[in-house]
């Protein structure tokens, strides 16, 4: 098992080298200064379509704008904010919250980008039902010459859907905050029970399809963020007088990497941090890896930029407000210097310190809906690959192999799951930063006409 987790812990190095991280952040600032930074000049209006004031039933697609972003959310509002920060930090210290924060502003952009793509070139799966997607706006949009780049993406989302990182993660919370401290963690049988039982409720939902997905999700995250902001909230409000200093201290050290422990890259710590950073901003809010247009294409919508818009408010919700309240929690709290601990068991360690005896319990409340619904999500971006590679009638084998891979998740280490997941996420960025860097200049006729349409009502 150390081999092993060595060797994908060299592919992830590998993988997430130069090369990929100017098409991720360069690509998306290019589609940021292409489109003159019009998306965030109508945040408002992107908010008015994702309330519903634009819906109508005659529309083409599955679910609501609303019901799209949940479903996108619920993928991504997950193990990334709370478990992806506090490795972030662990590693990096506070200067790789600034580099997250880089990833997400640029994110949105690209966000914009796929989500419109998405619905602009919808394709028909095998029982010609329509879709979305990258794998489907590379073949309508380029051509079928640039097939084998959508099957590539596609060969790579069986992978990088797995929920092993996800399902890692809220094992080790269950763990350490309920099952050890009242003396009844087993080690291993502890954590093929708790695998158990996570793939027995997955299997509840993801078998019951889309609309049951996206209805479970459109009730459960909103809801878990409006929690998790008031305990950090909380968190903050204990320790006050540190937000100022830390706050400052993102921004210098984000320069400086003084905190930053591991190998160098591009000749430095500094280098090494700004990787780090974006690697895990990616992580959290998925922004150019291609899962979210899976669901974005899905939106009832026959206006593609609208979708664009919804799409773009991900990574705000998800890395600038949700990222940076698990961040400061930490920061504030001390105890990414205190503690040994890493990934969820370091933010748990935080909650614990500020709101002694309730704290740990309400965040594992949050790590479990948070997790469950990512769980639901990743399940509906992987049978979507399935389909496209293997036809309709077959897409739901995956479910059966998704739900054996939590098992799989809840047994192994926590580093060899997230090196796994981003190993097959870079993959899933090349052809989709790919191909949408090609059809860019088709999305800002689309953008134009649209808005323009829009200064006319």
């Amino acid at each position: 098992m150390e081999q092993l987790d060595r060797l994908i812990e060299q592919m992830a190095s590998l993988a997430w080298g130069l090369p990929l991280l100017i098409l991720l952040i360069g690509g998306g600032l290019y589609l940021l200064i292409r489109i003159r930074f019009l998306p965030f000049r109508y945040l408002g209006h992107a908010i008015a379509v994702l309330r519903g004031k634009y819906d109508s039933e005659q529309d083409t697609g599955e679910i609501t704008h609303f019901q799209a972003l949940t479903t996108a959310l619920s993928a991504t509002v997950g193990m990334g904010n709370i478990a992806g920060v506090a490795v972030a930090i662990a590693i990096g210290g506070p200067g790789a919250v600034f580099w997250m924060w880089i990833s997400a502003v640029i994110g949105m952009s690209t966000k914009f980008f796929t989500g419109t793509l998405a619905v602009m070139y919808r394709g028909k799966d095998s029982e010609g039902n329509v879709q979305g997607g990258p794998m489907y706006f590379i073949t309508e949009g380029l051509g079928k010459k640039w097939k084998p780049l959508a099957v590539f993406f596609s060969i790579a989302g069986l992978i990088g859907a797995l929920p092993v990182f996800n399902v890692n993660q809220l094992t080790q919370a269950v763990n350490d905050i309920l099952l050890k401290p009242a003396g009844m963690y087993y080690g291993f049988g502890s954590n093929i029970v708790i695998g158990i039982v996570l793939a027995a409720i997955t299997s509840i939902v993801v078998l019951g399809g889309l609309s049951r997905i996206s209805r479970t999700a459109s009730k459960l995250v909103p809801s878990m963020v409006l929690l998790y902001f008031i305990l950090v909230v909380i968190i903050l409000s204990v320790h006050i007088e540190a937000v100022p200093k830390y706050l400052s201290l993102i921004f210098t050290d984000a320069f400086s990497a003084s905190f930053y422990e591991g190998e160098g890259f591009l000749g430095g710590a500094l280098g090494a941090l700004i990787l780090l950073g974006i690697r895990r901003g990616a992580f959290s809010n998925e922004a150019g890896i291609g899962t979210a247009p899976m669901a974005h294409g899905a939106a009832k919508t026959s206006e593609p930029v609208r979708e664009g818009l919804v799409a773009m408010l991900g990574p705000a919700i998800d890395t600038l407000i949700v990222c940076t309240l698990t961040a400061l929690a930490i920061l504030v709290t001390g105890v990414w210097q205190s503690s040994d601990a890493n990934g969820v068991s370091l933010t748990a360690t935080a909650f614990q310190e500020a709101i002694p005896t309730y704290g740990k319990y309400a965040l594992l409340l949050c790590i479990a809906v948070f997790s469950i619904s990512s769980l639901f999500s990743y399940s509906y971006y992987g049978t979507k690959c399935m389909s496209y590679l293997f036809g309709a009638k077959n897409k739901s084998f995956y479910n059966y192999f998704y739900i054996v891979s939590i098992l799989v998740g809840a047994t192994t280490s926590l580093s060899m799951m997230i090196n796994l997941i981003d190993t097959f996420f870079a993959m899933m960025a090349i052809p989709t930063m790919v191909s949408t860097l090609i059809l860019a200049p088709r999305v800002l006729t689309e953008v134009k006409k649209y808005f323009q349409k829009l200064k006319e009502n």
